[in-house]
């Protein structure tokens, strides 16, 4: 018997470190000491905060927008977090690249007040959705009006989750509904290259054409 997809929202209460950071000096200090928590909210969460494509993460933002370093914040956007088996490996990979920079370009101007970089860490609240898909049809209704908190638990979020291996989506079409290339075509959608939405419409997509192909399989299409 099929297990139903049982959608989750999440929301995340954020909290001040009460640390800030004025130049890269200090950001890189900071870095090299601030919890673990702090790391993964300016990283993995960075996708739920609205930002798409120039920017992967609050550094990388912070250095492209506070204190103008165009190559900083390209080279700290070009780190997939989920390219790390845990945030200890991650903190290593930042201060590499931050430390890389400073030995080659000049130390850059501090950051303007008010444009410091504020450490925050979050604490992430997961309930049901109160939403359940027993078929890909369903799936389909209900991914295109979940919360996008609930795209993001469920496709970025599952990823620490599962050690990276795979989303929450990708492993209940291949686990339950056998549908192992869809799994594939969902697991294969590059988390860098669109918002929420587009990640929503994507998916959207992948299972619409799947739920075509079963419906003129079983000749219920002309």
């Amino acid at each position: 018997m099929t297990a139903p997809f049982e959608f989750k929202q999440s929301v995340i209460l954020l909290k001040s470190t009460g640390k800030k950071a004025r130049t890269l000096a200090e950001l890189r200090d900071l870095i090299a000491t601030i919890s673990e928590g702090s790391i993964f909210h300016h990283t993995y969460q960075y996708f739920l905060k609205g930002h798409i494509l120039e920017y992967t993460n609050d550094f990388s933002h912070w250095a492209g927008e506070s204190i103008e370093e165009s190559v900083l914040a390209e080279r700290l956007s070009n780190l997939d977090p989920y390219d790390y088996a845990d945030i200890a490996q991650l903190r290593k990979e930042l201060l590499r690249i931050i430390d890389a920079f400073r030995a080659t370009f000049p130390e850059p101007r501090e950051a303007l007040p008010r444009d410091e970089f504020f450490f925050n860490e979050a604490v992430t609240l997961v309930f049901p959705a109160g939403i359940r898909a027993r078929n890909l049809a369903e799936f389909l209704m209900a991914v295109k009006h979940v919360d996008a908190s609930s795209l993001y638990y469920h496709f970025y979020d599952s990823r620490i989750r599962q050690g990276g291996e795979k989303n929450d989506f990708s492993q209940w079409f291949e686990q339950e509904l056998g549908k192992i290339g869809l799994a594939g075509k969902i697991h294969s959608v590059d988390p860098f290259m669109h918002s929420l939405e587009g990640i929503r419409d994507r998916i959207a997509q992948a299972v619409e054409e799947e739920v075509t192909q079963d419906m003129e399989s079983a000749g219920i299409m002309p």
